[in-house]
């Protein structure tokens, strides 16, 4: 009688870790999530020749022979937003990762990008394989946003084995898969988007990836709290996490770079969302202070930094008399304790107590500051807004405010005035010690006025 072949028995995996269990909990005991273990057949343990056959051959090489990567190597995405953020573009071999909210725009700046390079490359094809779509429907959003080249091939495929056995015979440029979550492998009983799943694909596509030198695109899902879903090894994987965000008014978009091994991360994209698709944004600062009031108390502009990126924005404030009997702060756009923080430094130090009054700040335009060389610029508007004396149109000013009312020094002070005086400004308050590092070419074109105390900069303006 012919021996049946045993079933693989059944494992319990926490979808938030990859923590396994032989029965199931209602709690992980690794990383103590409620409701996370999910059951699937264990994968049979490979056997030794098996796993001999996975290498590709490479043999051990002296770091003196390897060839360094150069800028041309890169390939470009001819969108300068994408290409910034990436460092100079895709390099050959690196896997990268692209997350966001649903609907904020990732398989159409994706769809985008592969066009792009497309058309650089007329003479190379470019593998879009969608998991989450039909053909039609990529191909209709693919043309409604003008990215339809002929070379850019669509396959809708949720098998992984598939998708690269496609990869394999068309010798892509550029392999996009979208997304992570909806691709498979049969060796494993587990359902798609599964810390198993979710852990093999990635590591045949990252496989793939360094063997056949073919930038990787994968988009990712975020969970509700704003991570990528599927486990951290994914994360620790990839060569690049971008993270798509919107900046909160629905009409711009950020592209950021958390994770980049082939370049900085502290560089930013900023897309317009229009109904021909994603609209570079070259001049964000520009953009945010187009409809700024002129002569209206309260209002001051900063010269923020977004990573390497200069921008400046428009804070306003509006201080009323309390509705409540007790003064009330509401703050959109910065930091609400930091508010707080610069009232009291305002009232002790400057000699302006508002403790008792309704304070309101905002950043115009939906951005989101988080840095502390905005703190001058809050403490100004709030005080243009008490006195009721609107600040010069022409005035920028960014610097620290500490406990002590100094005003302290902020990095990247030479680029913050080169934006300033490419949008027109004249004049420009900065820290005392910012004044003294900058370069000679910085002074050129401003009025400056270095101060080191917060009752020094009101003066001053």
């Amino acid at each position: 009688m012919a021996k049946t072949k045993a079933r693989p028995r059944a494992v319990h995996r926490c979808q938030a870790c990859g923590h396994l269990e032989p029965k199931w909990l209602g709690r992980c005991p690794a990383c103590q999530e409620w409701g996370s273990l999910v059951e699937e057949l264990a994968a049979e343990p490979a056997t030794r020749a098996a796993a001999v056959a996975i290498s590709d051959g490479a043999a051990p090489t002296s770091i003196a022979d390897v060839a360094d990567i150069e800028a041309g190597d890169r390939l470009g995405t001819s969108l300068g937003e994408i290409d910034r953020v990436l460092g100079g573009g895709l390099v050959p071999g690196a896997l990268a990762l692209l997350g966001g909210e649903p609907g904020i725009g990732k398989s159409t700046l994706l769809v985008q990008a592969l066009a792009g390079v497309a058309r650089a490359l007329p003479g190379r094809k470019v593998l879009y394989a969608t998991g989450e779509e039909s053909v039609a429907q990529t191909a209709l959003r693919a043309r409604r946003v003008g990215a339809a080249p002929a070379n850019l091939i669509l396959v809708a495929e949720t098998d992984v084995d598939r998708v690269l056995a496609h990869a394999r015979a068309l010798a892509p440029a550029v392999l996009a898969v979208d997304s992570i979550q909806t691709v498979h492998t049969a060796l494993l009983d587990s359902i798609p988007g599964s810390v198993a799943q979710v852990r093999e694909c990635a590591g045949r596509l990252m496989q793939f990836a360094k063997t056949t030198a073919t930038p990787t695109l994968l988009v990712g899902h975020v969970t509700k709290d704003g991570g990528l879903a599927g486990p951290k090894t994914l994360e620790h994987l990839v060569d690049v996490v971008l993270a798509f965000e919107s900046d909160g008014s629905g009409v711009y978009r950020i592209l950021r770079s958390h994770k980049n091994r082939f370049g900085s991360t502290q560089e930013i994209g900023v897309f317009e969302m229009r109904g021909s698709g994603l609209v570079e944004v070259l001049e964000p600062s520009a953009h945010l202070l187009a409809e700024r009031p002129a002569g209206a108390p309260g209002s001051v502009v900063v010269a923020s930094a977004d990573g390497n990126r200069p921008l400046l924005v428009e804070i306003q404030a509006l201080v009323a008399p309390p509705s409540a009997g007790i003064g009330r702060r509401t703050a959109a756009g910065v930091d609400g304790n930091r508010v707080a923080l610069l009232l009291a430094v305002l009232a002790q130090r400057a000699g302006l107590d508002l403790l008792a009054q309704d304070v309101f700040v905002n950043v115009a335009g939906g951005v989101r500051l988080d840095e502390p060389a905005v703190d001058l610029g809050i403490a100004c508007a709030i005080a243009s807004s008490a006195r009721g004396r609107a600040v010069d149109a022409r005035t920028v000013l960014f610097g620290e405010v500490g406990l002590a009312g100094e005003i302290r020094a902020v990095p990247m002070g030479d680029a913050r005035l080169a934006e300033a005086k490419k949008l027109g400004f004249a004049r420009a308050i900065v820290p005392a010690q910012n004044l003294a590092r900058l370069e000679p070419a910085a002074r050129d074109g401003l009025e400056l006025f270095g101060v080191d105390r917060l009752g020094a900069a009101l003066g001053a303006l």
